[in-house]
């Protein structure tokens, strides 16, 4: 209980960016965020790709064409999936091709695990124009700079293997295991001290722009808050007793 999964499905089209595909994962994880029931969610792709980015077709039809990337960008009724905090931990679970913008929404996921059948890439430059949903901003500050700009300069795609050596992913796993070993972390996680487990997505989040000893005080702080948490009483008591925590989000 507590996990919900998410699926880019355009699987006729490997789930490419639509304004329909953004607008619907974008009501998603909304309800992620307000729903008390759900502690984890699991973003994933039906088919042969988690998303293999913008569709280009709709992007060839001319300038008013839309491949509905602005959809996962702010604007002024909208927080694009980048910018958006569902407040709650998001894992990506990488099926297949993960490139481009679907490359960039994962990037903005807080796990990623992948399929050995996966292959991460930034074609934009190749195209004429570049990445337009946060990786040449998010990638340098994720990997290592010279890594980053092999791959935002050259577009050359890696494979999940590599990407883990890269510290893109955390875990490489057989394709018919993915599901299985995201769903085990998931329910892992939403296990846990519901508000010690959004603590730490927010302090994770936040503390990536702040200098060190903002970001100090900041876990301090929140420290101090989750330490009077009922359930901050809980684990301590649980393993006094041998038996496991019932934590209750209080």
């Amino acid at each position: 209980g507590g996990v919900a999964t998410i699926t880019l499905n355009r699987p006729e089209a490997m789930n490419t960016i639509t304004p329909d595909l953004s607008a619907g994962l974008m009501a998603a994880l909304r309800e992620v965020r307000v729903r008390d029931d759900i502690r984890v969610a699991i973003l994933t792709g039906n088919g042969r790709a988690f998303c293999a980015g913008a569709d280009l077709r709709a992007r060839a039809g001319g300038p008013g064409a839309s491949s509905g990337v602005a959809g996962l960008f702010p604007t002024d009724d909208t927080v694009g999936f980048q910018q958006f905090d569902p407040k709650k931990p998001i894992i990506g679970a990488i099926n297949g091709f993960c490139l481009g913008g679907g490359f960039e929404m994962a990037l903005a996921c807080d796990i990623l695990i992948a399929s050995d059948a996966a292959q991460f890439g930034l074609p934009e430059i190749t195209l004429g124009f570049f990445p337009l949903a946060g990786a040449p901003v998010r990638l340098p500050r994720s990997i290592p700079r010279a890594l980053a700009n092999d791959m935002l300069f050259t577009g050359e795609r890696i494979d999940a293997t590599t990407a883990r050596s890269y510290g893109i992913v955390s875990r490489v796993v057989p394709p018919d295991q993915l599901m299985a070993t995201a769903r085990a972390m998931a329910e892992k996680i939403a296990g846990y001290a519901p508000l010690a487990v959004r603590a730490m997505h927010e302090l994770v989040r936040r503390q990536a722009n702040m200098p060190l000893p903002e970001a100090e005080r900041l876990a301090a702080t929140m420290r101090w808050a989750i330490g009077q948490t009922e359930d901050a009483k809980e684990g301590p008591r649980a393993f006094a007793e041998k038996r496991p925590p019932m934590f209750k989000g209080e």
